[in-house]
């Protein structure tokens, strides 16, 4: 039996959103003021969210529950899986000692913590967003500063500030590919205006950041590195996010790269006068030698490549779909969840689809679970260090897996119950100011689902359309969702459980909200004014563009169903074979530096 959904349950669309907010409100609330651990917030504001679908929107109990779990199983794959993968091989590496040539060769270009943290958080981190995306840059990012010796709370604060940059771009574009789909607008037009308005932004993200973590004094100390970093990101950001050939798919790879080049070789030079450590650490003795040969130091990095290489081969489109349909071929992937697939009725008067997509081979988890299966082969670790690495890391992070499959449930019955819905058609009210609210809208919605990628499918189309109604190029409002999601991924209860599991700090979850809390809203705010400013100021700003014929769309996903795409294979197969090049040529070149003895952290060398 089916179900229509009611976004105005209380006749009043105000008062309806507001009651349709206190689950978000109990979320702030119990982050902020209450200190509450991450996974006790997480269950209390989907029990609130349930309770309300039920009593205030007459969602019947089964299709609540049904959609709770629907999300809940979303979050434990593929999220929690790219979680999960990606600390396998950080964990792995400072187990064999590996990670101690990486903190020697980062210390030898400067042992600066502020710079540490422009190299690794924010150049390193936008690489890793750009190639997978859904909280893998937070969790290796995170991890390395801590494990560099970074006050823990800092690192992950720091990782999560310096993510908002590239994840517009994430996962090889992905959030702006869904957007561009959902609100009939071509990607690239997307791309284009979301790449007018981000770099804006993103050439600040580092002096930002370093003001964050050293204060006003030091920060502004660092000032040309920062403006070295963030100027060579922002300005490779804006020309591969404009141009149709990089567009929408390769922006954040292109600019994370040349602020990692152009970084480092301006540290060649370029030195503070003094190293800043944190107050609770020694004091700096300034860089440190090298004390590794190359061949150590590339063996050292060899996994984080082979990682990048995984994932940016997984996030090719021709791979990623013979890649689906290999699963296919082995077992149905797309599996439709019984009593609520098709049953919910959305405000348009179309059925909901509920299919649970156990994409288990083209899952960037997967990739990233390859990757670790050579880095173990790369670090010389035992499958014994290797069984234990794995035990270990899920024995750490099983708190934050059951803050994040709670947060995604969470998110799906604020979707399927509509109050979601409820709450943008609230922001749609406000008329002439709606620019500047969508980013807000955006925000919310990267704080409930903590992905822009679901913000843009779920406000998507809510976006378009109240743009059409005031007069102004949708365009505009999708960039707006786009960039002001990207805002609100810091606070997201999704993304700071990432960060604790990271970092050592689960059931600090509260600490990490109450620091980042107000840069994501000052940000949004700016996010939401410039936006104004492209609508009623600068409409020039607006790139020309024709909306895409739909049935073009469908043809293309009918051709999704044809014979196992050749191209994919060939993609697939010159990929591993440069990553076995890379593992060989790591354990040729760096043989001399031996795996610790079983039980032992100690770094051998003979």
């Amino acid at each position: 039996m089916t179900w229509q959904m009611n976004v105005d349950p209380l006749g009043n669309i105000g008062l309806s959103a507001l009651v349709a907010a206190i689950p978000i409100f109990f979320l702030f609330w119990a982050l902020a003021i209450k200190r509450m651990k991450g996974q006790y917030a997480a269950l209390g504001g989907t029990g609130l969210a349930i309770a309300i679908a039920i009593g205030v929107y007459k969602m019947p109990a089964d299709l609540a529950g049904l959609a709770t779990l629907y999300g809940g199983a979303f979050g434990l794959f593929p999220v929690c899986w790219i979680v999960i993968t990606a600390l396998f091989i950080y964990n792995m590496s400072v187990k064999t000692g590996q990670f101690e040539v990486i903190k020697n060769s980062l210390a030898s270009i400067s042992d600066d913590r502020r710079l540490q943290a422009l190299l690794i958080a924010f150049s390193f981190g936008a690489f890793i967003e750009g190639a997978a995306g859904f909280g893998t840059p937070v969790a290796i990012t995170a991890a390395m500063l801590a494990g560099l010796g970074f006050n823990p709370l800092y690192a992950a604060c720091i990782c999560l500030l310096a993510n908002t940059a590239p994840v517009a771009w994430g996962a090889i574009g992905i959030p702006i590919v869904v957007g561009g789909q959902v609100a009939g607008i071509p990607d690239v037009a997307l791309s284009q205006m979301v790449g007018r308005t981000l770099p804006l932004i993103s050439i600040f993200i580092p002096l930002y950041l370093v003001i964050v973590m050293a204060g006003w004094k030091k920060g502004w100390e660092v000032w040309p590195a920062c403006f070295v970093s963030g100027g060579s990101f922002a300005i490779a950001q804006y020309f591969s996010a404009n141009s149709p050939i990089t567009a929408p798919l390769l922006p954040d790879i292109i600019a994370s790269l040349s602020s990692i080049v152009c970084t480092v070789v301006f540290l060649k030079f370029w030195h503070p006068k003094e190293s800043w450590h944190f107050a609770d650490e020694p004091k700096s003795m300034g860089k440190q030698e090298l004390r590794y040969t190359g061949g150590q130091i590339f063996r050292a990095w060899a996994p984080f490549l082979i990682l990048s290489l995984f994932v940016c081969a997984w996030g090719i489109k021709p791979v990623n779909q013979a890649l689906n349909q290999v699963t296919e071929m082995v077992f149905n992937f797309k599996i439709p969840v019984s009593g609520l697939d098709k049953l919910v009725i959305d405000q348009a008067g179309k059925p909901k689809a509920a299919v649970y997509n156990f994409n288990v081979l083209s899952a960037a988890g997967t990739a990233i679970l390859f990757a670790w299966f050579f880095s173990i082969v790369v670090m010389g670790a035992s499958l014994k260090t290797a069984a234990g690495v794995a035990k270990d890391t899920l024995t750490t992070l099983k708190w934050p897996i059951v803050t994040i499959a709670t947060i995604l449930g969470f998110a799906y019955i604020m979707n399927f119950s509509g109050m979601a819905i409820t709450l943008g058609y609230a922001f749609a009210e406000t008329g002439v100011m709606f620019p500047f609210f969508a980013a807000f809208l955006g925000w919310l919605g990267v704080f409930m689902t903590g992905s822009d990628t679901s913000t843009n499918a779920l406000f998507g189309k809510l976006q378009a359309v109240t743009a059409e109604k005031i007069g102004i190029d949708p365009v505009i409002t999708m960039s707006a969702n786009t960039c002001g999601g990207v805002c609100g991924k810091m606070i997201s209860p999704q993304s700071i459980a990432v960060a604790t599991g990271a970092t050592g700090l689960v059931g600090k979850e509260s600490d990490i909200f109450r620091f980042t809390f107000k840069h994501s809203l000052a940000l949004t705010f700016i996010v939401g004014v410039l936006h104004m400013l492209w609508s009623y100021v600068f409409p020039g700003i607006v790139p020309a563009y024709v909306k895409p014929v739909a049935a073009a769309a469908a043809a293309v996903a009918a051709g999704a169903k044809a014979a196992i795409n050749p191209d994919g294979l060939m993609w697939l197969g010159v990929f591993v074979g440069i990553i076995t090049c890379v593992t060989l040529l790591a354990r040729a070149i760096g043989a001399n530096l031996e795996a610790p003895v079983e039980g032992h952290d100690e770094v051998h060398f003979h």
